[in-house]
């Protein structure tokens, strides 16, 4: 699988990290399992991928109102994320973007874009041995207004000192599409794990992930 780019000369590249950079959305919905299991909370695993990008405290207040549940959001973003930290040895990169990301190091400014907490972001691409190549990082606690908004990358865009309109953005999510379309960005759409060949899917060791 490939991921054509639009015509353009651009300036910039801006990434999303989890699931655009990270192949880390499986990992990412067994660390919610987890850390919902205690409260009997049901999150299937299409209505996860349709969330995507949205505030863990919005998916948090959507799933107790649907549910009748009151469950703590802070309580469960903290324990979302120790568990998202546990697994992180099994966290491997989007091959099709790192390709891309290579081509680009040291010749465009790069940013990270993302609705996650900076440490979460930090501890990923540190995974990956690519926190290095990155000029600016965006998280959540960088901005007020989560995508759809643009705010997030209008922000990276100042922090590069690249105009809006000369920058590319990478991204898995309809949200995140949707944002960097309102910055007056082009972008690229990575698909999600389930929409990629079969044979993209599995793991370096050539076996399929195990079933989540």
């Amino acid at each position: 699988m490939t991921l054509p780019l639009p015509p353009g000369e651009f300036q910039a590249y801006l990434f999303d990290c989890d699931g655009t950079i990270a192949d880390s959305m499986p990992l990412h919905y067994t660390a919610w399992q987890q850390a919902l299991a205690e409260w009997n909370c049901d999150f299937p695993e299409d209505l996860f991928y349709a969330w995507g990008g949205r505030p863990v405290v919005d998916i948090v207040g959507t799933l107790n109102e649907s549910q009748g549940l009151a469950m703590p959001a802070e309580e469960i973003a903290r324990r979302r994320e120790d568990c998202y930290r546990d697994l992180l040895p099994g966290l491997t990169a989007v091959p099709e973007v790192l390709h891309h990301i290579d081509q680009a190091h040291r010749r465009l400014p790069l940013a990270v874009v993302s609705g996650s907490t900076r440490e979460s972001v930090t501890a990923s691409l540190e995974t990956l041995g690519l926190l290095h190549k990155f000029d600016v990082l965006v998280c959540a606690d960088d901005y007020t207004l989560a995508k759809p908004d643009p705010e997030g990358f209008l922000l990276a865009a100042r922090l590069l000192d690249v105009p809006a309109q000369s920058c590319l953005v990478f991204e898995d999510t309809e949200l995140g599409i949707q944002a960097a379309t309102a910055a007056g960005m082009a972008s690229v759409r990575v698909p999600q794990p389930r929409q990629r060949p079969t044979s993209a899917r599995k793991d370096r060791s050539g076996d399929a992930p195990a079933a989540l």
